[in-house]
């Protein structure tokens, strides 16, 4: 799912740049000192799944676990994200520098969306399991989407290679809503305050 460096539009990666900017800000502005370890912990998870590339026809796939960071970060998915992705480019060359904005919101945007429009069912022990294999599901389907996008807007001729990039994913959407199921599931037995569940 990452962009490479020299693909995208200087408006596309200037405009890229500033929403992560801005979404980055707003997370660490919500980051108190109870969620420093769940951040760290999230965003190491999500380098370390970046790594693990599965072949799957011409290319290949890897998890992400941004529905994961979604539904126990909020806003600060967004600080996160950044920083795994800073050192998947500076160690790996995964992705690079300049699209590191691009990168970013492209995953960080779904995550954010995911928690936002799966909070309430969260709360509801009879909708988690849905809404955590939703939130899954939906945020690789929303980052494919943005990085389609962000191709697309760069040049058409990108349009075929934007729509092979979702169709590629469909198989991690499958398995990531299957691992934020189980892993939102397991917390909310274990340590259910790390999820910032509400009970009415």
């Amino acid at each position: 799912m990452h962009i490479s460096e020299g693909i995208l539009s200087a408006p596309v990666l200037l405009s890229g740049g500033i929403i992560a900017a801005i979404g980055t800000y707003i997370g660490l502005k919500k980051i108190d000192l109870e969620q420093v370890m769940p951040v760290a912990l999230l965003s190491s998870a999500f380098f370390v799944a970046g790594l693990v590339h599965v072949p799957l026809g011409p290319g290949s796939v890897h998890l992400m676990l941004i529905g994961l960071l979604g539904v126990m970060l909020g806003w600060a998915a967004f600080p996160a994200i950044l920083i795994a992705l800073f050192l998947q480019a500076l160690f790996f060359q995964f992705g690079g520098f300049a699209v590191l904005g691009v990168n970013t919101v492209t995953m960080a945007t779904p995550a954010l969306c995911c928690y936002y429009l799966t909070r309430s069912w969260m709360n509801n022990p009879k909708t988690r399991p849905a809404a955590a294999f939703l939130a899954g599901f939906l945020a690789i389907l929303l980052a494919s989407l943005l990085t389609a996008c962000a191709l697309a807007l760069t040049d058409t001729g990108f349009t075929t290679a934007a729509q092979l990039i979702i169709a590629a994913n469909v198989p991690v959407m499958i398995i990531e809503g299957s691992i934020t199921m189980f892993t939102v599931g397991f917390l909310a037995k274990v340590q259910p305050e790390i999820l910032h569940l509400n009970y009415a």
